[in-house]
């Protein structure tokens, strides 16, 4: 009633509630200076404002206010003018809203205890360019990165490749683990050549012990969100590479010494905050966990409980290797407690049969392809994060971030 009371309300002389307003003595027109009284929820007040936000070609909310303001006065008109424009195609189409789920709990891998590269993401990066000699008219060819990142500990391990093809990703993986020890669980994102490469892997091991089984983890297509681990260890590596040699080409074994000597720097960087205590200048690093770990995890006896002064030479490295993972318990598993982004589940929820937007960066919102949901995939959470649609073209399957539902659909 306050709020009415701001309004100085009238019946005019056609018996519609007008606002009377301080502006009887400018040169306005009479709906101008006083215009009628509408309440927001309201049918008439939802086609009056949908039939001005077409008249006038879909002008932002603020705009459209000020033209329904020459003739109505809408009680909360900014609240029920975004609720209607809200659900107009045309302009959902210029800028499409993705949804945008809360952010996963981490893998059970990324958690608990395991031995450096047991479980591991791996990715592509590049082209770099180099040449094979230094000699005059020597050809510049194409080398490309290939990334290991240890879940459990985030290590890194940099292999160079000299293209994208399966067969040489499989030459990487294999001086991978002659250098590392076998892994048992690989993560990638699905692109051609990781997928050519667990066809052979899996050919290969198709009589082999169910040990040496190696189990291989795709992200769905087009989701790049779902490999941060390995994403930010390309970006890391691309930080100091283009730093350090910037444009000059360098030959593969230029290239190779460079990439090893940035896995050095980056398996020394902490992995928690320093220790606010100035006596303590330890840190805790990923390379803590690579000069004592074996290739071959052997079982070995708790020594925490043990004086140092009582153990031998062995005994003390298995206790060190043992203390290390006591402070990757202590200090650096709490620092993954926290969410830092996607802190709410999306507004809407998608449901099987409704019709989407397929983002695409490549293409203007308005080119991006209409899709139906055929399935939408749980986590173990309960909340959804991929979900499988069907186009034009055929049945894919897109991270919801990917997705924009249309307006108007219940």
């Amino acid at each position: 009633m306050k709020y009415l009371q701001k309004l100085n309300l009238f019946i005019g002389n056609d018996d519609i509630l007008r606002v009377g307003g301080r502006l009887s003595f400018s040169g306005l027109q009479y709906d101008h200076k006083h215009p009628a009284l509408l309440p927001g929820n309201n049918k008439f007040t939802d086609l009056l404002i949908k039939h001005f936000h077409q008249l006038y070609l879909h002008p932002g909310s603020q705009t459209l206010q000020f033209l329904l303001s020459r003739q109505v006065w809408i009680l909360s008109a900014r609240k029920h003018i975004r609720r209607v424009t809200s659900k107009c195609l045309t302009c959902f189409r210029s800028n499409p809203k993705p949804l945008q789920p809360m952010m996963g709990n981490l893998p059970s891998c990324r958690v608990n205890q395991l031995k450096p590269f047991q479980c591991v993401g791996v990715d592509f990066g590049g082209p770099f360019r180099i040449t094979m000699s230094r000699g005059r008219g020597a050809k510049v060819l194409k080398a490309y990165l290939c990334l290991f990142v240890c879940f459990t500990t985030k290590a890194l391990h940099l292999e160079l490749v000299s293209d994208l093809s399966s067969e040489a990703f499989l030459a990487a993986l294999k001086r991978f683990i002659a250098r590392r020890g076998r892994c048992n669980r690989l993560f990638s994102d699905g692109g051609t050549n990781f997928k050519g490469a667990q066809r052979e892997l899996l050919n290969n091991m198709k009589y082999a012990a169910e040990a040496e089984k190696m189990d291989w983890d795709f992200n769905p297509p087009s989701a790049p969100h779902f490999g941060g681990l390995w994403e930010i260890g390309i970006k890391s590596v691309k930080t100091h590479l283009y730093k350090l040699v910037g444009d000059q080409v360098l030959t593969y074994e230029e290239l190779y010494t460079v990439f090893v000597q940035i896995e050095a720097v980056l398996n020394s960087r902490p992995l928690c905050p320093l220790s606010t205590d100035p006596n303590d200048l330890s840190v805790l690093t990923p390379g803590h966990f690579l000069t004592l770990a074996l290739l071959s995890d052997l079982p070995e006896p708790d020594l925490s409980n043990l004086s140092m002064n009582r153990l031998s030479r062995w005994q003390l490295l298995t206790r060190l290797h043992q203390d290390f993972w006591k402070r990757w318990h202590v200090e650096y598993l709490n620092t993954l407690q926290q969410r830092t982004k996607w802190f709410t589940p999306a507004d809407s929820q998608l449901s099987i049969g409704q019709l989407v937007l397929i983002k695409d960066e490549q293409q203007p919102p308005r080119r991006w392809r209409t899709a139906r949901v055929v399935d939408v995939h749980l986590g173990k959470d309960g909340i959804a994060r991929v979900a499988t649609v069907r186009t034009s073209s055929g049945i894919l399957q897109r991270p919801l971030v990917k997705l924009c539902p249309l307006p108007g659909q219940s």
